[in-house]
């Protein structure tokens, strides 16, 4: 589960190990406070810890807080996101009260649309009403690693191909996290090879 936590100070690393917190989990509780995921064990361990932690406290799952689109009109949360439709270059949309919460972003802000939604629920785009919508660029829906400390567009939402820059060519280092550095930790077998050449 997750827990929300304030630190006094940082867990110490001893304790850190005999917890099994990983990096990414001690990330969430970044600046001594956050959300770290925990397991009961560690939960009970930490909480009569006092001198460490101010405060712990269960973090339910379903919080659409920061969820996009950020008005929470869908009810979606990180656990349980979606189904969302991604958008394409020439591809249309049939816009409805229900939708519009989740396109309006990619309409107005990206393709440079006036988008209004009016009392009566009607959509207007460019001053004329719309039922539907054709985007001009493609999107991309980002995803961490579904973890609930991770930042993608379930957060922050559509991503046009205008704001991706870059290509991957080669494959500079690849770490197991979950292996020792002479236990594997290393993927001797990926490092320096062509992107294009990765199967």
């Amino acid at each position: 589960y997750n827990y929300r936590i304030s630190l006094k100070q940082n867990i110490p690393d001893e304790l850190v190990r005999e917890l099994g917190l990983s990096q990414e989990d001690l990330q969430g509780a970044a600046q001594r406070g956050g959300v770290m995921p925990l397991t009961q064990h560690a939960y009970d361990v930490l909480s009569k810890r006092k001198d460490i932690v101010e405060n712990i406290a269960y973090e339910p799952a379903n919080e659409t807080e920061g969820i996009y689109p950020w008005n929470q009109a869908t009810g979606w949360t990180s656990d349980n996101y979606g189904p969302v439709w991604i958008p394409a270059k020439g591809k249309s949309i049939d816009l409805t009260p229900e939708n519009i919460a989740v396109y309006e972003r990619p309409i107005r802000v990206y393709e440079g649309n006036d988008l209004q939604v009016k009392e009566d629920g009607k959509i207007y785009i460019n001053g004329k009403e719309a039922k539907s919508y054709t985007f001009k660029m493609d999107y991309y829906w980002m995803m961490g690693d579904n973890r609930h400390n991770s930042e993608d567009s379930r957060y922050w939402g559509f991503v046009p191909e205008d704001h991706v820059v870059g290509k991957p060519i080669i494959i500079w280092l690849s770490l197991d996290k979950d292996r020792g550095w002479f236990d594997g930790h290393v993927r001797w077998n990926r490092l320096f090879r062509l992107v294009d050449n990765i199967k």
